[in-house]
């Protein structure tokens, strides 16, 4: 079950984030100085949320809203006018607790807009639209090796060029008469602000647009002429301009508010992890799950990260963080993969009151050896080609389910073990509650430190670091007891299965 300091800490949250409330309105209703807040949007695949955080870095208000897909122009696209008409709701109501000094967009990675004229020239592709096989061939011909860009080939539009390359072949005009390319969480902060920039962050994560250790745009970026199509590269923290006129009369905004250029969600989270004294800038690994598990290590001080070494058939990569440093990373859809084996409520894996039968069904399964063989989501993480199945299904729900979470923590070992992962490794996102996923982890890692972190505000206080980077986190991590039983003996038995059917564990 979910320990009681980590369990007394988020309630102390909640009742933080109501006194915040409290107090602004108190202060502005006695005439005082108001204080400056700022604002965090964070878009990323399935949920768009907006954080309000005080200078101190004390969350004053969160909202969220469940992303939909949308269809337009005969493809799958991002829902870019349903989040911008919830933000600019949403934003009315935080003005309402004090003045909002700044704005910093977040995004997920392997998403762009294409705007001309002040407008999109088309929707937003959504990174799960198909691509066909004839214009997937006609593009991998022209990719740079992943050697160079740290870029692995991946299915659908995970590769951003993929879908530039599909926009320029289903819409030849699209990419003409003076578009220009920009990033998610900059498409945002163009939105907000009417400044186009683009930065290495969101370039920098599986776009075979970059080149992480050059520090430039890949050799097909240049050749098909995309890079002329980049704004120009800001920094992560850089201030872009304020909001707009239209923006003023949207949210009621003031004329004042700065908006920040932004970054990739995955590197935010990166830096809000970096706020622990544990983590910092040493040897460590941070783990953000969420629809994706996205592991990336921070390697130990003037290490060299050489894209070579990792294996671009397992999903890995390198990601850019808000430095410009690379960051060698892994991945597999570990989110998605709980949901299609338990059915769309994921939330059984990972809400408070299931966690004491989810536990107590390990032993079973451990027993029994029920367990799950990757992969539930094809083309994604470390067994790419394997397709998933069941043995020994447990009858029992509970049990079903502690099977599914020790599935996802065996992928989450491979992955890390895949770039290296050593010494501490920080879990943050929504599955970090998931206790079954977690201390299974922290029990197939012996020789390492477990941490878990806040798991609702990881991402945003990421961005808010970026802006100030010596806040620190008001609470303190959590190191994670290992569950009991021999997992060893059930790892070494799911490595045979996996092996037996072509794959390397």
């Amino acid at each position: 079950m979910v320990s009681y300091p980590t369990r007394f800490a988020r309630f102390v949250s909640k009742v933080l984030v109501i006194i915040n409330q409290i107090r602004l309105l108190a202060i502005k209703a006695g005439g005082g100085m108001a204080e400056a807040l700022t604002v965090v949007l964070d878009v990323g695949k399935t949920m768009a949320k907006l954080t309000l955080w005080s200078a101190s870095g004390e969350l004053v208000a969160r909202e969220t809203r469940p992303n939909e897909r949308a269809e337009a122009a005969g493809h799958v696209a991002l829902d870019a006018a349903g989040v911008e008409a919830w933000m600019a709701d949403t934003l009315r109501g935080f003005t309402k607790l004090g003045p909002i000094k700044a704005i910093i967009p977040v995004g997920h990675g392997a998403a762009a807009a294409i705007v001309r004229d002040g407008k999109l020239a088309a929707p937003p592709i959504d990174y799960e639209e198909p691509i066909g096989d004839a214009e997937r061939a006609t593009y991998d011909a022209e990719r740079d090796p992943f050697s160079v860009t740290g870029s692995p080939s991946l299915p659908d539009g995970l590769n951003l060029g993929a879908q530039l390359h599909v926009a320029s072949l289903r819409f030849p005009d699209v990419l003409a008469h003076g578009a220009q390319i920009l990033p998610w969480p900059q498409y945002w902060a163009w939105r907000l602000s009417g400044v186009a920039a683009s930065e290495v962050t969101s370039l920098g994560c599986h776009t075979d647009l970059w080149n992480p250790v050059k520090a430039e745009p890949s050799r097909l970026a240049s050749k098909r002429g995309w890079a002329e199509a980049l704004p120009p590269l800001m920094p992560a923290a850089s201030v872009l301009g304020t909001v707009t006129p239209e923006w003023q009369e949207r949210s009621g905004l003031s004329a004042s508010t700065q908006v920040h250029c932004g970054l990739h969600d995955s590197n935010a989270a990166l830096l809000a992890a970096r706020g622990f004294a544990e983590i910092a800038d040493r040897e460590s690994t941070v783990l953000s799950t969420g629809t994706w598990f996205v592991a990336m290590r921070t390697p130990q001080s003037g290490s060299i990260v050489d894209p070579g070494t990792l294996s671009e058939a397992r999903d890995c990569l390198v990601n850019v963080d808000a430095y410009g440093r690379p960051v060698p990373s892994s991945r597999f859809m570990g989110g998605r993969e709980i949901e299609l084996l338990t059915g769309l409520d994921t939330r059984r894996i990972d809400i408070k009151p299931d966690q004491p039968a989810l536990i107590a069904g390990v032993a079973a399964v451990l027993a029994s050896g029920a367990r799950v063989l990757p992969s539930f989501a094809p083309g994604f993480g470390p067994f790419p080609q394997h397709r998933g199945r069941w043995i020994d299904m447990p009858v029992d729900e509970a049990e079903r389910r502690a099977a599914v979470s020790i599935y996802a923590a065996l992928v989450a070992d491979v992955s890390l073990d895949l770039i290296g992962a050593k010494k501490r490794i920080l879990v943050e996102g929504r599955f970090a509650e998931a206790e079954v996923f977690i201390r299974s982890l922290a029990a197939l890692r012996p020789g390492d430190v477990i941490y878990r972190a806040n798991a609702h505000n990881d991402v945003s206080f990421g961005a808010l670091r970026l802006l100030d980077p010596d806040l620190k986190p008001d609470v303190a991590l959590e190191r994670i007891e290992p569950l009991e039983g021999d997992f060893e003996a059930y790892r070494a038995q799911w490595q045979r299965d996996v092996a037996r059917l072509g794959l390397a564990a």
